[in-house]
């Protein structure tokens, strides 16, 4: 699988500010604060990229960072560029069994003041991790990140948009879990059983009570029908379900 990277690195919402002044320029968000601008930049800028560096750093540090990789095997470049000026590098290696905090990329994103996640994080060394550069494949996977965030106003309303929507799917899931039967886990009744004995239409809830009773297996052992049965009325009036008598 090939990786390809061209871009400046820098504030998310200094870079879209230039940006918007530019046709054919986007700026995909990152962490950190950080964005990140594609390159090549549009034919409009006449292809001058130590001028488009140089103007970009104005504001404050900027990073050009390159990076061809297919198969595990490939290179990076980065360069730190400071009010208007190259400030480090250009450094570039193909050989990466040094420290990962030596590596071209991660060296400028510690410039720009990228923080690492700590010795207790995978990757904590990574900054390129860290800062979500492995979140995109090429140009195509980046100008797609900055069109689902164009709507954005500034950094902090697309972050808190994006952890909004994380923390949704999670909410999703964990209610998908519930429902879901786990694998290898034994229980006493069938789910017509307990249609039965529930009163219930076939549906989630069905698989919502069989995950009970699994649960029950794992937390106290083995269940009798009879426990069971016991157990799931129980749960179904504190689910708010109706309920039924067996004759």
């Amino acid at each position: 699988m090939s990786y390809r990277l061209d871009a400046v690195v820098g504030d998310f919402d200094r870079l879209r500010s230039w940006a918007e002044g530019v046709p054919g320029t986007v700026v995909a968000p990152l962490r950190q604060r950080m964005g990140l601008l594609p390159l090549p930049l549009s034919t409009a800028l006449g292809g001058d990229v130590p001028s488009v560096l140089g103007d970009l750093s104005q504001g404050g540090p900027v990073a050009h960072v390159q990076a061809d990789f297919w198969g595990g095997e490939g290179e990076q470049t980065a360069a730190l560029w400071r009010a208007g000026v190259r400030e480090w590098g250009p450094v570039h290696t193909s050989e990466f069994s040094g420290p990962r905090e030596d590596w071209p990329i991660n060296a400028a994103l510690a410039r720009l003041g990228v923080a690492s996640a700590g010795p207790g994080a995978p990757d904590h060394r990574d900054l390129f991790v860290e800062v979500g550069l492995g979140q995109g494949r090429d140009e195509e996977d980046w100008r797609r990140a900055a069109l689902k965030a164009r709507d954005a106003a500034d950094y902090d309303e697309w972050h808190a948009r994006e952890q909004a929507e994380r923390e949704s799917e999670e909410r999703a899931a964990a209610e998908r879990a519930l429902h879901e039967r786990l694998p290898g886990i034994p229980v006493p009744l069938n789910g017509k059983e307990i249609i039965t004995l529930l009163g219930l239409p076939q549906g989630r809830t069905i698989g919502a009570a069989i995950r009970h009773l699994q649960q029950l297996h794992l937390d106290h052992g083995p269940q009798s029908r009879e426990e069971a049965e016991t157990a799931l009325r129980t749960w179904a009036a504190q689910q708010g379900l109706p309920r039924t008598t067996v004759a």
